[in-house]
């Protein structure tokens, strides 16, 4: 087994121009990740609400989650060549610039009444979404010491966490509440997209026309010859790394995706009541993620990651073995240990890549369609079975994180 050097930074940065203002990248990339966080979260809205609408059972609901989320396993990769060739900059205008368009085609869909054709909407959005990963995620680890990626990585992602926490209250407000009140149940979405659609539009020329720092695509930072001799997919801690990315995101979302549901079930709350609720389950997320950012600078990152997948796999326990107000805010507990797990393990992840970090990143944002099949499936057992069964799933991915933080983040070369 060859260990390769983790250099300082995965990206080379260009200073021809004597030392980069960073500023306007970080306020760039924090409005990136608030509108990620927002449109993201607001699924969480659209399950219950299409449930309701289109009187669908649990998995066909969780469609909605399903089809966002299988567009990072089928794009993911091609948008991370795309990035490549056309850098991260264009990368995330390119991004909010399909994201509009998907935002757009809520208008047809919610004018027909057609479910297959607010989840085509949906996987459209979620194409821009998954550019705007691929290109923004190295560009953060690049941007300074690779030893505070995961600080950086973590801060950034507080501030999408101001537009996962708002989401739920927005969609409380202008989605579920109309629920009754439509005389076709999707006209509520309506609106709401279309003011989505012209603030990613607004965005998309803002960041366009910012100068942003510079970051090479392609640079290789290796200092093993032998290293270079073998593909990306030999590095042990990308492989292990894809897979803690797919439990993740996995977790994280059919927690999201059916936290309204099992509110609304377990206090026996209307639905727009309980969609409140997730607002914590995401502002604890926040909270989570600003102390994270100062902790990741002292503590290993893989401690403070094994800690919170235990602490994820206790709370679960908890509210599956319990009932009322304490399987509630278990669950809802869940999301502080979430906080950073992701900035945790994409860094661990590319830890030694050089000229691979680009298209590892392709890789990662591809595991994040666990966000479809674990949602969905935990949908399934919901149906055939019940809510103890369904969280189970999570459980296990949580698991499995905790195996990755103690010791499949080790960034060794795998030599066969």
């Amino acid at each position: 087994m060859a260990v390769i050097p983790i250099s300082s930074t995965t990206v080379t940065k260009n200073h021809e121009h004597g030392t980069p203002n960073y500023l306007p990248a970080l306020i760039s990339l924090g409005v990136l990740y608030f509108m990620n966080g927002f449109i993201t979260c607001l699924n969480d809205t659209l399950v219950p609400f299409f449930k309701e609408g289109f009187t669908l059972s649990y998995a066909d609901s969780s469609l909605v989650q399903f089809y966002f989320f299988l567009t990072y396993g089928l794009m993911s990769f091609p948008a991370g060549i795309i990035v490549e060739k056309i850098g991260y900059k264009n990368g995330m205008v390119l991004g909010f610039a399909i994201a509009a368009i998907g935002a757009l085609l809520f208008y047809p869909a919610a004018d027909m009444h057609l479910y297959y054709l607010f989840l085509c909407a949906l996987f459209v959005l979620a194409i821009g979404i998954v550019v705007l990963q691929v290109a923004s995620n190295p560009y953060i680890t690049a941007l300074g010491p690779a030893r505070t990626a995961s600080s950086r990585l973590t801060l950034i992602q507080a501030v999408g966490s101001i537009g996962t926490t708002s989401a739920p209250y927005f969609g409380a407000y202008f989605i579920l509440s109309k629920l009754e009140e439509s005389g076709t149940s999707s006209d509520a979405v309506k609106y709401p997209y279309l003011g989505i659609a012209a603030m990613l539009i607004v965005i998309a020329l803002v960041v366009f026309n910012l100068k942003l720092p510079k970051v090479s695509t392609t640079a290789n930072t290796f200092q093993s010859t032998e290293a270079e001799r073998h593909s990306m997919f030999s590095f042990r801690n990308l492989n292990f790394g894809a897979w803690a990315i797919f439990a993740y995101v996995g977790a994280e979302v059919s927690i999201g995706t059916f936290l309204t549901n099992y509110i609304s079930d377990t206090l026996t709350l209307p639905i727009d009541t309980a969609n409140t609720y997730v607002t914590y389950y995401w502002g604890s997320m926040l909270v989570g993620r600003l102390f994270g950012s100062y902790i990741l600078q002292r503590i290993k990152p893989s401690l403070v990651l094994t800690v919170c997948a235990a602490g994820a796999v206790l709370l679960v326990a908890i509210s599956i073995s319990t009932a009322g107000t304490t399987a509630v805010w278990s669950m809802i507990g869940v999301g502080l240990f979430n906080s950073v797990m992701f900035a945790i393990i994409f860094s661990l992840s590319v830890e030694g890549l050089g000229k691979y970090t680009t298209k590892a990143s392709g890789i990662l944002s591809t595991a994040i369609a666990g966000g479809a099949i674990v949602s969905f499936s935990q949908g399934y057992l919901k149906d055939h079975y019940s809510w103890a069964i369904a969280f189970m799933l999570p459980l296990v991915c949580y698991v499995y994180i905790m195996f990755f933080g103690i010791n499949g983040y080790k960034p060794k070369l795998k030599l066969t």
